[in-house]
Formats: structure tokens, C-alpha cells, sequence
């Protein structure tokens, strides 16, 4: 049996798409796995690293606005189909799992010239433009959130990798927090704008890291992998006094690869609310504040509503998320223990862990 799995760019694809993949391997160990993507994406580096093969194709962007790009995008498309054509012909799958962006589109069509039976995966509770086009000819159609605007879906929620579904905070934060050089007893605030980082996020929590620092809050800050966070004035004398030993840690790391030792870490994590953000951070149980990106379509606040409404997070907008936001609230949250662990609770029991194996499944029933 072979399976061709589409999906690349951001974290948000690759990382349901591997761990859509390792769940077929534990279920179907002859399984052959193919990854598809483009050149720019993620997954040029995430996908080696698992060890699947990957083959590439042209990104076919979709300008939201009409333009002299939107012109070009049939001749792109075409030479994209093309392409996806040729890795279908070269690896000859029994079934095409597409989970949207700019590789799927071309996936889909091509695979419907030839026969090959699709499979969609939508990430975000509103869809994007490829899974759109993808639904109207999949066999069977999976999403990560209830409600989800797609025909014929099937709610499995979003596949998470083992290392994170099966995480044992507590057994694993003594090592977690050596790794990243912090205490292992003090409350800890873990910051992250996604797989690039946020600018808004990065600039709001900088400008309030001496109110942490003070109020005995350390911090392990991701900034993103081409991102540096220059720290307002009271930050860096907060900075200068941390090296003397008078206040916390605050860690500062370009990007994280053990994401397991990131929410194991956390008391508390700040966030945007991608699909796989929302979803880690809740399966697990880590309370969270979700600053959901102001552009796009709007579907990051949708992600987040759920765990929201449970009493899992909170939510605050890109605007209202300030240094002076991440003053007042922020310390009195991280250092209240039994209102984390209620929002733990609320959170881990809004989310299924075992998205993987419902959507690998559904993969072998549409192969079978």
C-alpha cells in the first residue's frame, strides 16, 4: 500500500501531516509514505528528519485581491498539476491525504485525472480555499473542529504527534526546564508566535519582562527563527538584573524542536491560535492566552472559541495584547496555581489525543 500526503509551508500542515503518517506506519507497518510539498516550505527540513520522502512541486499562491499575480495563476497551476502529476505516475498511490495550502490544489486535480481516491484534511474551523476545492471531490472529508463549513465532514479533531499526545507534563518538566537552562520550581511563562514567530507578541512580552521578572516569573521566549527581540528600556535593565542572579530567568530561543519540552515547561503559554497551537497547548492541559493573527480569514479566533468557552484560555486580540496588557494580567494568572489547574482541566477535556489514528484509519478504509 502506498499513501501520498500533501501538505507543506507552515507548521500548521507539517505537523498533522507526520503525525498523520506515524499512525499509519503503527497501523499499517508495510505502508509506503510519500510527503509532498514545495520548495519554500517547512517541510523541506521537517519531513527528512522524520524520514519519509519528500518530492516537490511549484508553490501556486492565490492572491486574496485581483492583481497582475492573480493573472498568472492559471499557467501556474497548469504547470503545477503537471508536476503533481509526475509524482503520482512516479509513486503511484493507493490514496492522496491533502491538508490544504499551496501544494494541495495541484494535488487534488491532478490526482482526480488519474483516478486516484483523495482524502481531505482541514486544519482550521474555516476552511481555506484548496480544502474547498479539494471536499468537492474527496471520498472522505476529516476536521479538526466541530462544525467546520465542509460537506460530508467528519469531525477527528487535528492529529498531534505521540511525543505530544501522550506527554506526561509533570515526569517530564524536571528535564524539560533543565534543557532550556531554567528553574525547575519557579512558575514559568512559555511564549510562542508559531513556527515564525509574532512580531506584536514578541514587542508585548519584551516590553513587560521586568513586571515578570518581579513578580518571580521566568520566561522562555520563542521568537521565531529570523526574529530578535530588542527589549524596551525597563526589560533590559530587567535583563541586566537577571544576570546577576536578582530576578528570573528570561530564556530566549530563535525556534523549538522539542515541542514536548516547551508545553512541559509551561504554567502558562502565550500563543497565536493556529490550529496545531490551539491543540497542543489544550490536549495537554496548558492554560494559555491565544492572541489570534489579525490577518487572514478569520479563522483563528474560530480555532480557539472552543477551548475559550470551556474555560480553557483566554483570548485577546492582536491590538489589545500590549506590554501594558502582559503587565496587569499576565503575572496574577501564571502565579495562581489552582486557576491554572482548573483551565488545565477544561482545556485537556474540550480535545481528542487521538486524531492520528481517526484520520489514518479513515485513510486505510478509503484504500480498502
Amino acid at each position: 500500500m502506498r499513501i501520498l500526503l500533501a501538505g507543506g509551508g507552515t507548521a500548521g500542515h507539517t505537523s498533522p501531516l507526520l503525525a498523520t503518517a506515524d499512525a499509519l506506519r503503527r497501523l499499517e507497518p508495510a505502508v509506503e509514505i510519500t510527503c509532498l510539498g514545495t520548495p519554500r516550505g517547512l517541510e523541506n527540513r521537517v519531513v527528512p528528519e522524520a524520514g519519509y520522502p519528500l518530492e516537490l512541486i511549484p508553490p501556486v499562491p492565490l492572491p486574496r485581491k485581483p492583481s497582475m499575480e492573480l493573472l498568472r495563476v492559471p499557467g501556474r497551476l497548469r504547470g503545477a498539476v503537471k508536476e503533481a502529476r509526475a509524482v503520482l505516475d512516479r509513486v503511484r498511490p493507493d490514496a492522496l491525504v491533502g491538508y490544504g495550502g499551496y501544494v494541495s490544489v495541484p494535488a487534488y486535480l491532478a490526482a482526480r485525472r488519474a483516478g486516484v481516491p483523495v482524502v481531505v484534511h482541514e486544519q482550521n474551523s474555516r476552511p481555506g480555499l484548496a480544502n474547498k476545492v479539494g471536499a468537492r471531490i474527496a471520498r472522505r472529508v476529516a476536521v479538526s473542529f466541530p462544525d467546520t463549513p465542509l460537506p460530508h465532514a467528519e469531525y477527528v479533531g487535528l492529529p498531534i504527534r505521540t511525543m505530544i499526545s501522550r506527554l506526561d507534563r509533570a515526569a517530564l518538566r524536571p528535564e524539560a526546564r533543565a534543557f532550556f537552562g531554567l528553574d525547575p520550581e519557579l512558575p514559568t511563562l512559555v511564549v510562542t508566535g508559531g513556527s515564525q514567530g509574532a512580531r506584536s507578541i514578541n514587542t508585548a512580552v519584551a516590553g513587560a519582562a521586568r513586571a515578570l521578572g518581579e513578580a518571580g516569573v521566568q520566561v522562555l521566549h520563542v521568537v521565531g527563527p529570523n526574529n530578535d527581540v530588542v527589549p524596551q528600556e525597563d526589560a533590559l535593565r530587567g535583563s541586566q538584573a537577571r544576570t546577576s542572579g536578582e530576578l528570573p530567568p528570561y530564556v530566549q530561543v530563535g525556534f523549538v524542536d522539542r515541542m514536548d519540552y516547551a508545553l512541559a515547561t509551561a504554567d502558562l503559554m502565550v500563543c497565536r491560535a493556529g490550529a496545531s497551537s490551539v491543540t497542543e497547548a489544550a490536549a495537554v492541559g496548558v492554560p494559555a492566552v491565544f492572541v489570534p493573527l489579525p490577518i487572514g480569514n478569520g479563522e483563528q479566533p474560530l480555532n480557539a472559541k472552543p477551548v475559550v468557552d470551556a474555560g480553557g484560555a483566554l483570548m485577546v486580540s492582536d491590538a489589545e495584547f500590549t506590554s501594558a496588557w502582559v503587565t496587569e494580567h499576565v503575572p496574577r494568572l501564571v502565579t495562581d496555581a489552582d486557576r491554572l489547574a482548573a483551565m488545565g482541566a477544561a482545556a485537556s477535556a474540550r480535545i481528542p489525543r487521538d486524531a492520528d489514528e481517526k484520520l489514518a484509519r479513515i485513510v486505510l478504509e478509503t484504500v480498502r
